[in-house]
Protein backbone atom coordinates (compact mmCIF):
# COMPACT_ATOMS: atom_id res chain seq x y z
CA UNK A 1 0.00 0.00 0.00
CA UNK A 2 1.39 3.39 -0.98
CA UNK A 3 2.62 5.69 1.74
CA UNK A 4 -0.02 8.39 2.26
CA UNK A 5 0.93 12.04 2.83
CA UNK A 6 -1.21 13.83 5.41
CA UNK A 7 -3.19 16.81 4.27
CA UNK A 8 -4.56 19.92 5.92
CA UNK A 9 -2.53 21.48 8.69
CA UNK A 10 0.33 19.03 8.09
CA UNK A 11 1.10 20.18 4.52
CA UNK A 12 4.53 21.65 3.65
CA UNK A 13 5.45 25.20 4.87
CA UNK A 14 4.13 27.98 2.72
CA UNK A 15 6.32 30.23 0.54
CA UNK A 16 5.97 33.01 3.09
CA UNK A 17 7.38 30.75 5.82
CA UNK A 18 10.27 29.57 3.63
CA UNK A 19 11.08 33.14 2.59
CA UNK A 20 11.16 34.21 6.25
CA UNK A 21 13.63 31.44 6.99
CA UNK A 22 15.73 32.49 3.99
CA UNK A 23 15.81 36.09 5.22
CA UNK A 24 16.81 34.91 8.68
CA UNK A 25 19.67 32.96 7.13
CA UNK A 26 20.65 36.04 5.15
CA UNK A 27 20.72 38.12 8.32
CA UNK A 28 23.02 35.56 9.90
CA UNK A 29 25.15 35.67 6.73
CA UNK A 30 25.48 39.45 6.97
CA UNK A 31 26.56 39.15 10.60
CA UNK A 32 29.08 36.31 10.20
CA UNK A 33 30.21 36.88 6.61
CA UNK A 34 30.30 33.09 6.02
CA UNK A 35 28.68 32.86 2.59
CA UNK A 36 29.43 29.26 1.64
CA UNK A 37 28.06 27.71 4.83
CA UNK A 38 24.67 29.42 4.97
CA UNK A 39 23.85 29.86 1.31
CA UNK A 40 23.60 26.18 0.34
CA UNK A 41 20.71 25.17 2.65
CA UNK A 42 18.72 28.20 1.66
CA UNK A 43 18.98 27.39 -2.04
CA UNK A 44 18.30 23.71 -1.42
CA UNK A 45 15.06 24.54 0.37
CA UNK A 46 13.89 26.85 -2.37
CA UNK A 47 14.66 24.39 -5.15
CA UNK A 48 12.91 21.35 -3.60
CA UNK A 49 9.67 20.30 -5.32
CA UNK A 50 6.63 21.75 -3.63
CA UNK A 51 3.18 20.14 -3.18
CA UNK A 52 1.40 23.28 -4.27
CA UNK A 53 2.90 23.08 -7.74
CA UNK A 54 5.80 25.49 -7.20
CA UNK A 55 8.68 24.76 -9.64
CA UNK A 56 11.33 25.78 -7.12
CA UNK A 57 12.60 28.87 -9.04
CA UNK A 58 13.59 32.03 -7.10
CA UNK A 59 10.87 34.60 -6.74
CA UNK A 60 11.37 38.33 -7.38
CA UNK A 61 11.40 38.91 -3.61
CA UNK A 62 14.20 36.32 -3.12
CA UNK A 63 16.26 37.82 -5.93
CA UNK A 64 15.92 41.28 -4.37
CA UNK A 65 17.12 39.92 -1.04
CA UNK A 66 20.28 38.52 -2.62
CA UNK A 67 20.91 41.79 -4.42
CA UNK A 68 20.50 43.63 -1.13
CA UNK A 69 23.05 41.34 0.52
CA UNK A 70 25.51 41.91 -2.33
CA UNK A 71 25.03 45.67 -2.00
CA UNK A 72 25.58 45.40 1.78
CA UNK A 73 28.87 43.55 1.21
CA UNK A 74 30.02 46.25 -1.25
CA UNK A 75 29.08 49.02 1.21
CA UNK A 76 30.98 47.25 4.00
CA UNK A 77 34.07 47.07 1.81
CA UNK A 78 33.76 50.77 0.98
CA UNK A 79 33.43 51.65 4.69
CA UNK A 80 36.48 49.53 5.50
CA UNK A 81 38.51 51.15 2.70
CA UNK A 82 37.42 54.59 3.88
CA UNK A 83 38.46 53.80 7.47
CA UNK A 84 41.86 52.56 6.29
CA UNK A 85 42.33 55.71 4.19
CA UNK A 86 41.38 57.97 7.09
CA UNK A 87 43.83 56.16 9.36
CA UNK A 88 46.61 56.62 6.81
CA UNK A 89 45.78 60.31 6.48
CA UNK A 90 45.84 60.71 10.29
CA UNK A 91 49.24 59.00 10.48
CA UNK A 92 50.57 61.21 7.66
CA UNK A 93 49.30 64.35 9.41
CA UNK A 94 50.89 63.27 12.69
CA UNK A 95 54.21 62.59 10.96
CA UNK A 96 54.07 65.95 9.18
CA UNK A 97 53.34 67.73 12.47
CA UNK A 98 56.25 65.93 14.17
CA UNK A 99 58.59 66.86 11.31
CA UNK A 100 57.46 70.49 11.44
CA UNK A 101 58.07 70.55 15.19
CA UNK A 102 61.52 69.02 14.72
CA UNK A 103 62.44 71.59 12.08
CA UNK A 104 61.16 74.45 14.23
CA UNK A 105 63.23 73.20 17.18
CA UNK A 106 66.31 72.85 14.98
CA UNK A 107 65.83 76.37 13.64
CA UNK A 108 65.38 77.73 17.17
CA UNK A 109 68.60 76.10 18.34
CA UNK A 110 70.45 77.33 15.24
CA UNK A 111 69.21 80.87 15.93
CA UNK A 112 70.39 80.62 19.53
CA UNK A 113 73.81 79.39 18.42
CA UNK A 114 74.06 82.21 15.89
CA UNK A 115 73.10 84.76 18.55
CA UNK A 116 75.69 83.40 20.97
CA UNK A 117 78.36 83.44 18.27
CA UNK A 118 77.44 87.01 17.29
CA UNK A 119 77.71 88.08 20.93
CA UNK A 120 81.02 86.28 21.27
CA UNK A 121 82.36 88.00 18.18
CA UNK A 122 81.10 91.33 19.46
CA UNK A 123 82.93 90.79 22.73
CA UNK A 124 86.03 89.53 20.98
CA UNK A 125 86.17 92.72 18.95
CA UNK A 126 85.26 95.12 21.75
CA UNK A 127 87.68 97.20 23.82
CA UNK A 128 87.49 99.03 27.13
CA UNK A 129 89.54 100.86 29.72
CA UNK A 130 92.06 98.79 31.71
CA UNK A 131 90.73 100.38 34.91
CA UNK A 132 87.00 101.08 34.92
CA UNK A 133 86.08 104.76 35.28
CA UNK A 134 89.71 105.87 35.51
CA UNK A 135 91.52 108.68 33.75
CA UNK A 136 95.04 109.30 32.45
CA UNK A 137 97.34 110.96 35.00
CA UNK A 138 100.57 110.88 32.96
CA UNK A 139 100.44 111.24 29.19
CA UNK A 140 102.30 109.36 26.47
CA UNK A 141 105.88 110.59 25.70
CA UNK A 142 105.99 112.85 28.72
CA UNK A 143 109.62 113.80 29.48
CA UNK A 144 111.24 112.82 32.78
CA UNK A 145 114.48 111.41 34.13
CA UNK A 146 112.38 108.72 35.82
CA UNK A 147 112.30 106.74 32.57
CA UNK A 148 115.41 105.19 31.08
CA UNK A 149 114.38 106.18 27.58
CA UNK A 150 113.95 109.78 28.65
CA UNK A 151 110.21 109.80 27.85
CA UNK A 152 107.10 107.95 28.89
CA UNK A 153 106.51 104.90 26.66
CA UNK A 154 102.91 104.48 27.82
CA UNK A 155 100.27 106.25 29.88
CA UNK A 156 99.48 106.06 33.59
CA UNK A 157 95.92 105.46 34.78
CA UNK A 158 94.83 106.52 38.23
CA UNK A 159 94.33 103.42 40.40
CA UNK A 160 94.71 102.83 44.11
CA UNK A 161 96.53 99.74 45.29
CA UNK A 162 94.41 96.61 44.89
CA UNK A 163 92.14 98.10 42.19
CA UNK A 164 91.06 95.54 39.62
CA UNK A 165 92.94 95.70 36.31
CA UNK A 166 91.36 94.10 33.24
CA UNK A 167 92.37 93.25 29.71
CA UNK A 168 91.32 95.99 27.29
CA UNK A 169 90.43 93.39 24.65
CA UNK A 170 90.62 89.74 23.63
CA UNK A 171 94.00 88.10 23.32
CA UNK A 172 96.52 85.66 24.77
CA UNK A 173 98.83 86.25 27.73
CA UNK A 174 102.46 86.05 26.60
CA UNK A 175 104.07 87.31 29.80
CA UNK A 176 102.95 87.28 33.42
CA UNK A 177 105.27 87.99 36.36
CA UNK A 178 108.19 90.13 37.39
CA UNK A 179 109.69 92.44 34.75
CA UNK A 180 112.40 94.56 36.43
CA UNK A 181 111.59 98.27 36.42
CA UNK A 182 108.01 97.45 35.34
CA UNK A 183 107.51 95.44 38.52
CA UNK A 184 104.86 92.77 38.29
CA UNK A 185 103.35 92.99 34.83
CA UNK A 186 101.17 91.24 32.27
CA UNK A 187 101.69 91.40 28.49
CA UNK A 188 98.87 90.32 26.17
CA UNK A 189 99.09 89.69 22.45
CA UNK A 190 95.86 91.07 21.05
CA UNK A 191 93.80 89.57 18.22
CA UNK A 192 94.98 92.30 15.85
CA UNK A 193 98.64 91.39 16.50
CA UNK A 194 99.42 94.32 18.78
CA UNK A 195 100.68 93.96 22.37
CA UNK A 196 99.29 95.59 25.50
CA UNK A 197 101.25 95.83 28.75
CA UNK A 198 99.93 96.35 32.29
CA UNK A 199 102.72 97.24 34.75
CA UNK A 200 103.50 98.02 38.43
CA UNK A 201 100.84 95.48 39.55
CA UNK A 202 100.52 94.37 43.15
CA UNK A 203 99.40 90.91 42.01
CA UNK A 204 98.95 88.91 38.81
CA UNK A 205 95.89 86.65 38.31
CA UNK A 206 96.59 85.10 34.89
CA UNK A 207 99.29 82.86 33.45
CA UNK A 208 101.25 82.67 30.22
CA UNK A 209 99.36 81.03 27.37
CA UNK A 210 95.97 81.88 28.88
CA UNK A 211 93.30 83.32 26.58
CA UNK A 212 91.53 86.37 27.96
CA UNK A 213 88.40 88.25 27.00
CA UNK A 214 87.68 92.00 27.12
CA UNK A 215 87.08 93.08 30.71
CA UNK A 216 88.58 89.93 32.22
CA UNK A 217 90.64 90.56 35.34
CA UNK A 218 94.38 90.02 34.87
CA UNK A 219 95.70 91.51 38.10
CA UNK A 220 95.46 94.31 40.63
CA UNK A 221 97.07 97.75 40.61
CA UNK A 222 100.06 98.50 42.83
CA UNK A 223 103.41 100.26 42.96
CA UNK A 224 105.99 97.52 42.25
CA UNK A 225 109.16 98.13 40.25
CA UNK A 226 110.27 101.65 39.33
CA UNK A 227 107.25 103.50 40.68
CA UNK A 228 106.57 106.50 42.92
CA UNK A 229 103.05 105.45 43.95
CA UNK A 230 100.16 103.17 43.17
CA UNK A 231 98.90 103.46 39.58
CA UNK A 232 98.63 101.41 36.39
CA UNK A 233 101.20 101.85 33.64
CA UNK A 234 99.49 100.90 30.36
CA UNK A 235 101.58 100.49 27.24
CA UNK A 236 100.82 99.44 23.64
CA UNK A 237 103.40 98.11 21.14
CA UNK A 238 103.14 97.02 17.54
CA UNK A 239 105.51 94.11 18.25
CA UNK A 240 107.04 92.32 21.22
CA UNK A 241 110.18 94.46 20.90
CA UNK A 242 110.92 97.40 23.18
CA UNK A 243 110.74 100.69 21.30
CA UNK A 244 107.74 99.73 19.09
CA UNK A 245 105.38 101.58 21.40
CA UNK A 246 102.47 103.68 20.11
CA UNK A 247 100.12 106.18 21.77
CA UNK A 248 97.81 104.08 24.00
CA UNK A 249 95.11 106.76 24.08
CA UNK A 250 94.94 106.91 20.27
CA UNK A 251 94.95 103.10 20.20
CA UNK A 252 91.93 102.84 22.52
CA UNK A 253 90.03 105.68 20.86
CA UNK A 254 90.46 104.03 17.45
CA UNK A 255 88.67 101.02 18.93
CA UNK A 256 85.73 102.93 20.32
CA UNK A 257 86.92 103.51 23.88
CA UNK A 258 86.17 106.89 25.44
CA UNK A 259 89.43 108.00 27.06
Amino acid sequence: MAFARPTGKHRAPSRVTRRSASLAGAATLATTGVIGTLASPAFATENEPRNDGDTGSLSAEDTGTLQMLAATDTLAEQVTDQAVGQKREAVARAEAAAEAKRKAEAERKAAERAAREAERQRLMNSYQLPVAGSQVTTSYEANSSLWSSGSHTGVDFHASSGTQVVSVGAGTVVEAGWAGSYGYNVVIKMRDGSYTQYAHLSSVTVGEGQAVMPGQQIGRAGSTGNSTGAHLHFEVRTSAEYGSDVNPVAYLRARGVNV
